[in-house]
């Protein structure tokens, strides 16, 4: 039997299943796509995870190498450590080296000079070496004809070898010491104590291995003029006048900077022409081969005085009054003169100081080489209304001076009163006619090359600087 059945209804199931076979099918294809997108953002990982892997491996490669340099630190501290601690026992034991040198009274100097005050050095040898110049009267000059020695530097020579007890007419040895190599024989203890005419500056100070002692004449740099090549009335009396000149200057003296630094500075043209020594400046004023000569003032006018009074010059310009040279009005620098010891040697530069204040000093209370046995009786009496401590003190004390071995005596300034006298009876000797008293001032003084009144070389009573600090 055929049953017959109806298929409406079934109809609409299939459209129900169509709807949702589409659903699924866009959710297939969105499924897809997220897969695809992960399957990206999975090989994106997968090569940063490689990336990564690499930079694991570098860093695990740059700590080996940190690590194997920390190491390397390591023993590098340790090695700078163990030099340090070398180091501070170093410096240890040089503190207790230096310690000794002074608790025996002396201080190592420069490299070749000894350990030992050149005050004893020169005891035991028994006599002075004092570097001088030979050719500037007035200073240190050397008379060709008698061989005899005079000026103000000798004067200072002399008063040293008697404060230390020598006889400076048979104890002192004189050795010429040039411009250029003066430094060097300190440095060579060729001399013992430098006493020509040099300048006290900065550089000198600090980097010769020289220690300046009392300033015995102030200075400063001045001109000699030939008149017939640039006549003093033509140029004013003035260097402003000497454009274009010829001029002689000691090699190896400060006066060569001064030269150039004046003359450039004030835009005056010159050719510089070195000389090792004032005869040799002398001969090329002479000649003609300089026009004009610089140097210390008192060297010019020393220089000047012997042009003008002697016959050696007659033949310059057949001129017998020989008043044919000139000096500038100006001073090219100021030029401090002072005796030179070497670095170090405290004791001994103490002395070469003290022996030229002593000279002040005497000259300021009045003591002379002619008085001073007389003031010495009863200056040290209390009791004797012409007492004077001052005078006492100068006259019978050591003041410290000298070395363990070898102290001065307590009348070491009798002995340099007796032989060169004070400081005024020292510059009469020197640039005058040697009559001065030594007591009445500067004004006093007759017949001087170059005169003490109004100058920075006078007492401080009269107006300049040569002034001794207080002998107590």
């Amino acid at each position: 039997m055929l049953t017959s059945v109806t298929l409406s209804g079934c109809a609409g199931n299939e459209a129900q299943f169509e709807e949702t076979i589409d659903d699924l099918e866009q959710q297939a294809i969105a499924d897809q796509d997220r897969i695809a997108t992960l399957n990206t953002t999975i090989s994106t990982l997968e090569g940063n995870l490689a990336q990564m892997g690499v930079t694991i491996s570098s860093l695990e490669l740059d700590k080996s190498t940190l690590e194997g340099n920390l190491a390397q630190m390591n023993v590098t501290i340790s090695s700078l450590e163990s030099d340090r601690s070398a180091l501070v026992a170093n410096v240890d034991s040089l503190k207790e080296d230096l310690a000794t040198a002074f608790s025996e009274g002396y201080t190592a100097g420069a490299a070749g000079s000894s350990a030992i005050s050149t005050l004893d050095t020169i005891l035991e040898r028994g006599f002075l070496k004092c570097g001088v110049k030979e050719s500037q009267y007035g200073m240190a000059y050397l008379d060709p004809s008698t061989g005899v020695r005079s000026g103000l530097d000798i004067s200072y020579c002399r008063a040293l070898a008697a404060a230390i007890g020598l006889d400076p007419d048979t104890d002192v040895e004189y050795i010429y010491a040039s411009g250029s190599n003066r430094f060097q024989m300190l440095f060579d203890e060729t001399i013992d104590v430098l006493i020509r005419t040099t300048t006290w500056t900065a550089s000198r100070d600090a980097a010769l291995d020289a220690d300046f002692a009392a300033v015995n004449f102030y200075d400063g740099q001045g001109m000699l003029v030939r008149e017939d090549k640039y006549p003093a009335a033509d140029a004013g009396n003035s260097v402003s006048g000497l454009s274009g000149a010829s001029i002689c200057v000691g090699t190896g003296t400060t006066s060569e900077g001064n030269l150039v630094g004046y003359f450039n500075t004030h835009g005056i043209s010159f050719n510089s022409v070195s000389v090792d020594s004032s005869w040799d400046a002398i001969e090329h004023l002479k000649d003609g081969s300089c026009d004009a000569f610089t140097g210390d003032t008192s060297a010019m006018i020393a220089v000047k005085w012997g042009l003008e009074n002697s016959d050696d010059h007659a033949d310059w310009r057949d001129s017998s009054d020989h008043t044919d040279v000139w000096v500038p009005v100006e001073l090219l620098s100021k030029e401090p003169l002072a005796a030179v010891t070497r670095d170090y040697d405290t004791e001994w530069n103490e002395i070469v100081s003290w022996v030229w204040y002593g000279a002040i000093t005497a000259e300021e209370l009045g003591v002379t080489s002619l008085n001073y046995d007389l003031l010495k009786g009863y200056s040290c009496d209390d009791w004797d209304p012409n007492y004077n401590v001052w005078i006492c003190r100068l006259l019978t004390e050591n003041f410290g001076l000298g070395t363990t071995d070898n102290p001065l005596s307590d009348t070491w300034m009798q002995y340099v009163l007796e032989e060169v006298g004070n400081y005024g009876e020292m510059y009469d000797d020197a640039f005058c006619d040697g009559t001065y008293d030594g007591v009445s001032g500067s004004d006093a003084m007759t017949g001087c090359l170059m005169s003490r009144s109004g100058t920075l070389n006078a007492l401080v009573s009269e107006g300049g600087i040569q002034y001794a600090p207080s002998m107590r």
